[in-house]
C-alpha cells in the first residue's frame, strides 16, 4: 500500500506512542489530509501529546469499511491550542509506513459504531474536523 485509503469521518482508530512503553488510546478524529498525511486531535490534558513529545514515533491503526491498516510515522504538534477548540492540540503525522491488514480471505464490514451522548460534545466535535482541515490545508 502507498497511499493511506480513504475513511470515514468519525472512524475511531488506535494511536499508540511510542515514548516509554506503548501507549494506547481510542480516538475518532483521524483525518486523512494527504497520500501519507494524517491530521488528528488530542486533548492538552492527554499523555498521548506530552508521549510524543517525548518520542514522536507513532502508529495509528484504523478499521472501518474496507479499511484495515496501520500507519507508521512522526507526529508533530502544530497548532496548540486548535483556534476552533481550544482544549485541543491538532497533530500531524507524516506516514513513514503502511500496513495493509488485508487479505482476500475477509473483508472488514464496518469500525466501531458510536455516536455522541452529549450535544455539546457534538457540536465541538464539529469544530475540531473543521480546524483540522483548515490546519491541514496549510
Amino acid at each position: 500500500m502507498d497511499e493511506l485509503p480513504l475513511w470515514p469521518d468519525a472512524t475511531v482508530a488506535v494511536l499508540c506512542t511510542a515514548a516509554g512503553a506503548p501507549h494506547a488510546i481510542p480516538i475518532s478524529t483521524a483525518l486523512r489530509s494527504g497520500p501519507r498525511t494524517i491530521h488528528l486531535a488530542l486533548a492538552l490534558r492527554r499523555d498521548s501529546l506530552a508521549r510524543l513529545r517525548a518520542d514522536p514515533r507513532v502508529a495509528l491503526t484504523i478499521h472501518a469499511t474496507g479499511v484495515t491498516c496501520t500507519a507508521i510515522g512522526r507526529a508533530a504538534v502544530v497548532e496548540e491550542p486548535l483556534a476552533e477548540a481550544p482544549r485541543v492540540a491538532a497533530v500531524r503525522i507524516d506516514v513513514t509506513d503502511i500496513q495493509d491488514h488485508g487479505a482476500a480471505r475477509f473483508a472488514i464490514d464496518a469500525g466501531v459504531a458510536w455516536h455522541w451522548t452529549d450535544p455539546e460534545a457534538e457540536a465541538t466535535d464539529a469544530q475540531v474536523r473543521a480546524g483540522l482541515r483548515r490546519v491541514a490545508r496549510g
